[in-house]
C-alpha cells in the first residue's frame, strides 16, 4: 500500500514550517478556527508559501456554517479565490450545501470555473448532507475535485468509522473516485482500523498543538503521527 498522504492545518508560517519539520505532506491553510476554518489573507498564504516546499490546499470559506451566503457573498468567495490565484495558491478547500442539504451546484461552480483545473477537497459539509452518496453523484466530474474532507459523521470520526470504512471500500465507483482525506476528532487510536481498511489520507489540526488552538503546531506532536502512519498495517 503507497504512503498515507499526511495534511495538517496550519494558521501561518511558523505552524507550517513545523509541520513541514514533522512530516506533514500537505497542508491545509485557514484563519479563525473558532469559525471552524475560514479563508486566509493574501499576506498570509504568501507567508507560509514562502515558508514551506510542500503543497498548500487553501481554505474558501468566508463564514461559520455550510453556505455560501448571497450573491453578494459568493462574489466575495470568488474575487478572494482570483486573489488567491494571483498570490501564486494552485490548491484549494471548498463545500457549500443549500437549505435542503444538497451540493449547493451554482456556488460550487462558480468558484471551480475561478480556479480553472486547480485541484481543490470537498471539505466535512459532506458530513452535513441530507444524503452523501447523492452529493457525491452531484459533483461527480467537477474539474479538479480529487479529495473530500470527512469524518464520516457530523459528530466525528469515532462515530463515523463505519462509513469511512464502508465508502473506502467502494473507492473507483460512479462518485467514489475522489480519495478519502480522513479528519473531525481524529485520533492516533483510530489509525490502524482506517489503514487496514485502505484509508491513506489523513487530515490533523488540534491533535498536533499542545496547547490547543492558541498554541503553535508541534513538530514532535507532527512526527509522532507520522511515525504511526508509516507503520506497515494488512490491509484486509
Amino acid at each position: 500500500m503507497s504512503r498515507p498522504i499526511f495534511e495538517v492545518i496550519a494558521l501561518g508560517a511558523d505552524d507550517a514550517v513545523a509541520a513541514q519539520e514533522g512530516g506533514a505532506d500537505r497542508l491545509e491553510v485557514v484563519t479563525d478556527m473558532a469559525a471552524d476554518g475560514l479563508t486566509p489573507s493574501r499576506e498570509t498564504f504568501a507567508a507560509v508559501r514562502a515558508a514551506v516546499t510542500i503543497p498548500l490546499r487553501v481554505m474558501l470559506r468566508l463564514s461559520d456554517g455550510f453556505g455560501a451566503g448571497d450573491a453578494a457573498g459568493l462574489d466575495a468567495l470568488c474575487e478572494a479565490a482570483q486573489g488567491l490565484r494571483a498570490e501564486g495558491a494552485e490548491e484549494f478547500v471548498l463545500g457549500f450545501l443549500d437549505p435542503r442539504g444538497h451540493a449547493d451546484l451554482p456556488a460550487v461552480e462558480a468558484l471551480v470555473d475561478v480556479l480553472d483545473g486547480c485541484a481543490w477537497t470537498f471539505h466535512r459539509a459532506i458530513d452535513r448532507a441530507a444524503d452523501r452518496d447523492t452529493l457525491r453523484l452531484q459533483l461527480a466530474g467537477l474539474p479538479g475535485l480529487d479529495t473530500y474532507l470527512t469524518a464520516g459523521s457530523p459528530l466525528g470520526v469515532r462515530d463515523g468509522l463505519d462509513v469511512l470504512c464502508a465508502e473506502a471500500a467502494r473507492r473507483g465507483e460512479p462518485g467514489y473516485e475522489a480519495r478519502l482525506l480522513v479528519g473531525g476528532g481524529l485520533l492516533l487510536d483510530h489509525v490502524p482500523l482506517l489503514r487496514a481498511a485502505g484509508l491513506d489520507g489523513f487530515h490533523v489540526g488540534g491533535a498536533v498543538r499542545r496547547a490547543g488552538w492558541n498554541g503553535p503546531v508541534d513538530v514532535h506532536a507532527v512526527r509522532a503521527w507520522r511515525d504511526a502512519l508509516d507503520t506497515p498495517v494488512a490491509v484486509g
